[in-house]
């Protein structure tokens, strides 16, 4: 094989539709795109959004709320669903309960941004949690249980 003797394969490659170039072509006078209008002028083209000249749709809805975009997501877990993994045999209530070990125990899924601690159900058990945030009656619950709650 030589390098001068590549070629693409037959019908790879398509030479440019020449318009107006005559009436025996074909695409001779308006070149194929009828007679006046937007569409036939150069250079113009409707948005994909146009609806026909009426008040677009995304316009006529009101437009609410907002998302920051540094808002933090905090994975929460219960002091209940706590409770039942340990008497489980999943977490083991001696050594630190951290958002790894909720992971690992499958507590919860994603780490997101942070661990949050809530106060549903109840905890009989003295555990030390790692956590990033907590509720001032998780907190509660868990120093009357014996344990301790701290910031990582």
């Amino acid at each position: 094989m030589k390098l001068n003797a590549l070629m693409d394969n037959f019908g790879a490659r398509s030479s440019v539709k020449r318009v107006g170039r005559g009436i025996g072509s074909g695409m001779g006078k308006t070149s194929g795109r009828g007679n006046k209008g937007q569409k036939s002028r150069s250079g113009s083209r409707k948005q994909a959004t146009f609806q026909g000249g009426q008040m677009p749709i995304l316009r006529r809805f009101p437009k609410f709320g907002f998302n920051n975009p540094f808002a933090k997501e905090y994975a929460t877990v219960n002091l209940g669903d706590i409770e039942k993994f340990i008497a489980s045999g999943k977490i083991d209530a001696s050594a630190p309960i951290t958002i790894d070990s909720l992971m690992a125990a499958k507590v919860i899924n994603r780490r997101k941004d942070g661990l949050k601690v809530l106060a549903k159900g109840e905890i009989k058990s003295a555990v030390n949690i790692v956590a990033d945030k907590w509720s001032k009656s998780a907190e509660a619950a868990i120093v009357k249980a014996g344990g301790t709650i701290k910031n990582k």
